[in-house]
């Protein structure tokens, strides 16, 4: 569904880890990163900017 939107699949990501399962987390954690890094910056017109005051 984001594809239609524009934002691709790996910007977002869902884990369901439990507070006793701290060597998921730190796994879960290092794969996002690794995947964030080969992405290439976001498409500008979704990235949220404060709006400019006159």
């Amino acid at each position: 569904m984001l594809e239609h939107t524009g934002i691709e699949s790996g910007r977002l990501h869902f884990s369901w880890i439990s507070s006793a399962e701290s060597t998921k987390f730190v796994d879960v954690v290092k794969k996002i990163t690794a995947e964030v890094k080969t992405l290439d910056p976001a498409n500008k017109k979704y990235v949220k900017t404060e709006p400019k005051v006159a």
